[in-house]
C-alpha cells in the first residue's frame, strides 16, 4: 500500500509488522492543525477529518475494512483492519 492524497491532505501509510493476519493491516496517518471543541477537548482540523472519512470510504470500496480515528495534537488515522479476500488468500 502507498501514501494517498485525499482532499488536499496527504496520508502516510504505516504497515503493521505483526505476523498475525488477524491484526490490523496498518494505518494511514496525517497531521493537521489542532482545534478544540466546546469542552476544550482536542479535535482534528475539520477538513482533515472529512478527508479521513473520504479515505475510509475509498478503502471500503476497494474491499478493505477501514475506520477513521483521531488522536491528540491534530493527528488523524485511518485504520485498515482487514485485507480484501483475494489478498488475504495470497498471504495464508
Amino acid at each position: 500500500m502507498q501514501n494517498r492524497k485525499v482532499k488536499n491532505h496527504t496520508f502516510e501509510y504505516v504497515k503493521n509488522d505483526s505476523e498475525d493476519v488477524h491484526d490490523e493491516v496498518g494505518f494511514y496517518q496525517c497531521r493537521g492543525a489542532m482545534y478544540y471543541d466546546d469542552d476544550h477537548d482536542q479535535v482534528p482540523e475539520p477538513s482533515l477529518w472529512q478527508a479521513a472519512i473520504a479515505l475510509a470510504k475509498e478503502l471500503r470500496k476497494e474491499g478493505f475494512e477501514a475506520e477513521p480515528e483521531h488522536s491528540e495534537k491534530g493527528c488523524v488515522e485511518v485504520y485498515v483492519l482487514t485485507l480484501p479476500e483475494k489478498e488475504k488468500n495470497e498471504i495464508e
